[in-house]
């Protein structure tokens, strides 16, 4: 679409270009090449370390000082031309989705002060852990997962992307759930099918939607969704906002707590799982003109939306106190039309979003699996398509099987998935780039802090679902 208007002459819209950037976003996911292109096999550039450091055998080594990236120059990505206008607007756009739904529910299982206290802080953390990863990418500027290789050899690599792709399927799974729960209680309201359609229903007609558009390949083609998808969010956002005042103004304050001891665990990974967009922040980086900028662009944004997500949270749980369902859309006046918009509006933006989350996951195991490019093969790219199809029915299988107990689930998936990536590995990288005494010291704190909590949150959340 780009090129096209380039070609006659014109300037690409702006609001079209950076859909499309976003887009190259998720084919570059966590500084990986997961462009579908179809064109061949993929060799991965290795570089030899004794080459790297001059061919006298030491004098390259001795030059190196802390900064001093392992990388050569000629295999290191070119940076972009992104604005930090436009390195915002993506940054946006990766953190603001599902996710902020789901917190009111976890606000309840928190408290409302622990919950706004905790949210904050994972905030603060993260943001953290993001620039940590940074920093240790200016000294070896390859892939999230290249980072991990080169630091501590391939098992990393081969983790860091196994905690992605799980991350991403959780995050289908998850919003799939999302969907069947809205579309269901619209099919209640608006077409009176009470008995009807059984729940599973209304998670595998998702896939009439979905196999279609996991088939497509050329990831830019899903600009139209990705627009559609984020109009649809800030209007049920703006709802949301509006309805929770409106609430709080007529009927006061609902029976919240301050501290819930027994279910607090559920907030944390939940919390996590909001916060989980360190797959973006190697490829936003790489796009800007000047890199320089990103981390304060990045903490001004993650100033942004912790205020979004605090807010939300905590108006909405005021709101409807114990009352609060596990998709908060639930917890509006179902027979109002303009709500059902809003459901129906919703639920459309994350089927549209669905694709796009599933891509990364998907193009890690199909390289993980397949050896051959099915560009001129025919056989191995419907072994690729079905490859596909088959991963949305095990997504579709798992979103039944969590049910009723969403929130369970997603605190699973910040806990066993996102933690790792968000604070656990960018600590373990930034120790071994970084060999100062005092930076190792926060480095191990870090990273003792996301292997307890990860523990932690792992086990309480699995008891209170077996225990329920």
């Amino acid at each position: 679409m780009i090129m096209k208007a380039e070609a006659h002459g014109r300037q690409a819209n702006v609001f079209t270009k950076s859909f499309i950037d976003f887009l190259a976003m998720y084919g570059h996911f966590a500084g990986e090449d997961l462009d579908d292109e179809e064109g061949g096999d993929f060799e991965r550039a290795v570089y030899d370390e004794e080459e790297g450091e001059g061919g006298d055998g030491g004098s390259g080594a001795s030059s190196r000082t802390e900064n001093t990236p392992l990388i050569p120059k000629s295999q290191q990505t070119p940076q972009g031309d992104a604005t930090p206008a436009k390195a915002v607007f993506l940054l946006l756009k990766s953190f603001v989705g599902t996710g902020i739904m789901f917190l009111p529910k976890a606000f309840q299982n928190g408290g409302i002060v622990f919950s706004s206290v905790f949210l904050v802080t994972i905030a603060a953390i993260s943001l953290f852990s993001f620039l940590l990863l940074v920093e240790s990418r200016q000294v070896v500027p390859v892939s999230f997962g290249d980072i991990g290789g080169h630091l501590y050899g391939p098992y990393m690599r081969w983790a860091v992307l196994f905690a992605i792709a799980i991350s991403q399927i959780g995050f289908v799974c998850a919003y799939m759930s999302f969907v069947a729960t809205n579309l269901e209680a619209l099919a209640i309201n608006v077409l009176n099918a009470t008995d009807l359609y059984p729940s599973y229903f209304f998670v595998l007609i998702q896939l009439v939607v979905f196999v279609p558009l996991a088939l497509i390949r050329n990831i830019a083609r899903l600009s139209f969704t990705a627009l559609i998808a984020d109009a649809f969010i800030c209007f049920g956002l703006i709802y949301m906002y509006y309805y929770d005042i409106f609430v709080l103004s007529t009927e006061g304050l609902a029976d919240v707590v301050p501290f819930n001891p027994k279910d607090f665990a559920l907030f944390i990974g939940t919390a996590v799982f909001t916060f989980e967009g360190i797959g973006l922040v190697i490829p936003i980086t790489e796009s800007m003109k000047e890199p320089e900028k990103f981390p304060k662009v990045l903490s001004g944004v993650m100033i942004g939306i912790t205020v979004l997500f605090t807010s939300l949270g905590a108006l909405s749980y005021a709101a409807f106190g114990s009352e609060t369902k596990t998709v908060v859309l639930l917890n509006l006046p179902q027979k109002s039309h303009l709500v059902q918009s809003v459901q129906a509006l919703y639920s459309i933006a994350i089927m549209l979003s669905i694709p796009l989350q599933l891509f990364p996951a998907i193009r890690i195991m199909e390289n993980g699996i397949f050896t051959r490019s099915g560009k001129y093969n025919m056989l191995v790219k419907w072994q690729k398509n079905f490859f596909r199809i088959f991963a949305l029915i095990v997504c579709a299988g798992i979103a039944i099987w969590a049910g009723e107990d969403l929130d369970k689930f997603v605190s699973i998936v910040g806990s066993v998935a996102c933690i790792p990536l968000a604070y656990i590995f960018p600590a373990m990288f930034h120790y071994k780039t970084h060999p100062n005494k005092t930076t190792r010291v926060y480095d191990v704190i870090l990273c003792a802090f996301g292997v307890i909590t990860m523990i932690y949150t792992t086990g309480n959340t699995i008891y209170s679902w077996v225990s329920n």
